[in-house]
């Protein structure tokens, strides 16, 4: 990139958010999402839905406070299955043969049924794994640190930890190739986006020249996640500590009963994240909300990377198609 001060000024703000595949985009708008991937071959294969989203079917659930949860596990369910999707639209010989269980299960439940219960069975396992590795690890480390230390200090150190893993953990993966190029078709989503927000003609030409790093972007929400998560975690340990019983337990009772209720409040500090992400989508150019949205870009740094012009064109053709015909029906 160039080392010129980037024009990031939009004439508005959409709703229409993506994702890199492999491969490919998904783009999804108010009402329909949009997979884009590009076949060995070098020509385009393209596949559209209509979203079905659990609020549809629960109306209070858009209600602030309430609407997080579900639309992070909708989004999460989304994207796997899209995932999943453009791996199929891989050369045969590069694809992953299907194991004994998803021949199982095929055959059990029929292809469409089976896809589903792959999908939930690797929703829940990657659910486990991020809990796993950034907050029952952390959590372990946080029962290492000295006991006469201050409690509030013991918790901004595991979340720093969390911090700390978590980028180690993308660094990591960014060593890997495909990884890369994941990571340049999210460069592509992002520059795509931005394109569209100030109006530009969607061209290559035009795309290439805008920013990778977006305010509004799943990474970003990790990060804030992580970030809030420290100082609810603060304040739910202080208050365990003020429990007579509590400290009365044996060591690994306690500690059993901190890591529970840190479980316990995930879906609180997720439904807190999302409220604050869309507050600091909507309010940009506010100083708070840029010092709020000034890690999660940073982070970027390592989740975004340069595309090339076949990438970009992936991306335009999916945010095309989830363009809703109402002007700014897609206003955030």
């Amino acid at each position: 990139m160039s080392n010129k001060k980037e024009n990031t000024a939009c004439a508005f703000k959409t709703s229409i958010g993506g994702q890199a595949l492999i491969e490919g985009i998904l783009m999804r708008g108010p009402s329909r999402q949009a997979i884009v991937c590009r076949k060995a071959d070098g020509s385009l294969v393209s596949k559209e839905e209509d979203l079905k989203l659990t609020r549809d079917k629960h109306p209070i659930l858009r209600i602030p406070f309430l609407r997080g949860l579900p639309l992070f596990f909708d989004s999460m369910a989304n994207g796997m299955r899209a995932l999943t999707w453009s791996a199929e639209q891989l050369p045969e010989e590069e694809q992953e043969q299907p194991s004994k269980l998803d021949l199982w299960l095929e055959k059990k439940l029929g292809s469409e049924k089976a896809e589903k219960a792959v999908v939930a069975v690797a929703l829940v396992l990657g659910v486990l794994l991020a809990v796993g590795l950034f907050v029952l690890l952390p959590a372990l480390l946080f029962e290492l640190l000295p006991a006469g230390m201050n409690l509030v200090l013991r918790c901004v150190l595991e979340g720093l930890i969390r911090i700390v893993i978590f980028i180690a953990y993308l660094w990591l993966v960014t060593k890997m190739p495909e990884v890369k190029r994941l990571f340049a078709y999210h460069g592509a989503e992002h520059k795509t986006i931005f394109c569209y927000e100030k109006r530009l003609e969607l061209t290559v030409e035009n795309v290439r020249e805008q920013s990778r790093f977006h305010p509004r972007c799943g990474t970003s929400f990790l990060v804030v996640t992580m970030l809030i998560a420290i100082l609810l975690v603060s304040v739910m340990t202080w208050v365990l500590s003020l429990i007579p019983g509590l400290a009365a337990l044996p060591k690994l009772a306690a500690a059993l009963v901190r890591v529970l209720a840190k479980l316990i409040i995930l879906p609180l500090i997720v439904s807190l994240t999302y409220e604050l992400n869309r507050w600091v989508g909507g309010h940009d150019t506010n100083p708070i909300a840029k010092l709020a949205a000034w890690p999660g870009k940073m982070t970027q740094h390592l989740t975004t990377r340069e595309p090339d012009d076949g990438m970009i064109e992936c991306a335009i053709a999916a945010l095309k198609a989830v363009i809703p015909e109402e002007a700014g029906a897609d206003a955030w």
